[in-house]
């Protein structure tokens, strides 16, 4: 059977880029950011359309899943207005994109696919608008099961814990079991073979493989700073004032190395900035580059994000990378999907020499 999905709030293609390494063709992704164009187009086989969810109609996904047997609809709504990194936690829903799950609601009410799944970050399962997603949903007679993961036990070298919801028309979907508890994918194994580099300047064989200049006081502060550690290492003269405070003492991983044999910290849209996280490289006194980060989230080496004609812009490059779902993760929503799926019995035929085949 023919399997077909399309991918709202895309971004740079790594749902996608995961799912269609599982065996589902992605006939196209969604997204209001059109600085995503280039790499999700390059990377994958799919057709990226610029355009706000809000006008998306279910005639438009129904027009594009056209002909296959199985139509599938996923989205990583973004998670700004429901992560924990979220400064206003009481006025969270004013947000933007508080909305946004509201508007794939809708879609999904219009064009009623097969198969649904729709990844975010845990704290959302504690609001109101995703009780109403889950509500719609079981209101359209699908079967819905959702989990809380740490990519970490899919092979992703990161702490990152993603809240995964999957519904069917037909059966219960679950994602499938762990494939990584026994050992974590490591730091070391995912970067320790890329060149080394200093803090700003671009490798000559990877334009990507590039991260942040750095003040002399911060230069300072990695260089007093242990893999694993915190702030707490450095001599007393280094110590910010906030991190005296009480209201700062509690954050010890900010302006922190991480440790080669274990995972990364969740890489988010600031992991090239030394002072927003434990975004420190184990060794190299620097920041993470714009290709380690990459790695970290699981994009192939060769992932290309911009175009050769294009200047590298470290803000924007990074934010569609920490934005972005891992694609190994979108693998293992893939493998989930068509695990679920009805298997055709296959018809044994008698071959000349009297043996069997399948």
């Amino acid at each position: 059977m023919s399997i077909g999905a399309v991918d709202l709030f895309c971004g740079v293609g790594g749902l996608t880029y995961g799912l269609q390494k599982s065996g589902i063709k992605v006939v196209a992704g969604i997204d209001l950011d059109e600085s995503c164009k280039y790499a999700f187009e390059h990377n994958n086989n799919s057709k990226f359309i610029h355009k706000s969810v809000d006008y998306v109609t279910g005639k438009d996904i129904k027009k594009l899943l056209r002909g296959y047997d199985v139509k599938i609809l996923v989205g990583c709504a973004p998670c700004q207005p429901f992560s924990s990194h979220q400064k206003d936690k009481k006025n969270r829903h004013n947000h933007k994109d508080w909305s946004l799950l509201y508007q794939f609601a809708r879609i999904i009410t219009e064009c009623k696919p097969h198969i649904i799944s729709m990844e975010n970050v845990p704290e959302l399962e504690k609001e109101k608008v995703f009780t109403d997603f889950v509500n719609t949903l079981k209101s359209l007679n699908y079967n819905v099961s959702y989990s809380i993961v740490n990519v970490a036990n899919y092979g992703v070298a990161q702490n990152r814990r993603r809240l995964i919801l999957l519904a069917s028309k037909k059966k219960i979907i679950r994602l499938i079991s762990p494939t990584h508890t026994e050992k974590y994918t490591t730091v070391r194994e995912v970067i320790g073979n890329l060149p080394a580099v200093e803090a700003g300047i671009t490798c000559p064989t990877d334009r990507l493989h590039v991260s942040s200049s750095l003040k002399q006081i911060n230069l300072k502060r990695i260089k007093a700073s242990k893999p694993n550690g915190t702030w707490r290492d450095w001599p007393e003269e280094l110590i910010l004032k906030c991190h005296k405070k009480d209201t700062g003492k509690s954050y010890s991983s900010v302006y922190g190395r991480m440790g080669w044999d274990g995972l990364s910290p969740t890489i988010t849209t600031q992991f090239t900035s030394y002072g927003t996280g434990r975004f420190g490289h184990p060794v190299q006194n620097r920041a993470l580059t714009l290709r380690e980060g990459a790695l970290l989230q699981s994009f192939p080496e060769n992932y290309s994000f911009v175009s050769n004609n294009d200047d590298i812009c470290l803000k924007s490059i990074a934010r569609h990378i920490g934005n972005a779902v891992p694609p190994r993760l979108g693998e293992i929503i893939g493998e989930s999907i068509i695990n679920s799926l009805p298997k055709k019995r296959a018809k044994k035929e008698t071959m000349d020499n009297g043996k069997q085949r399948i």
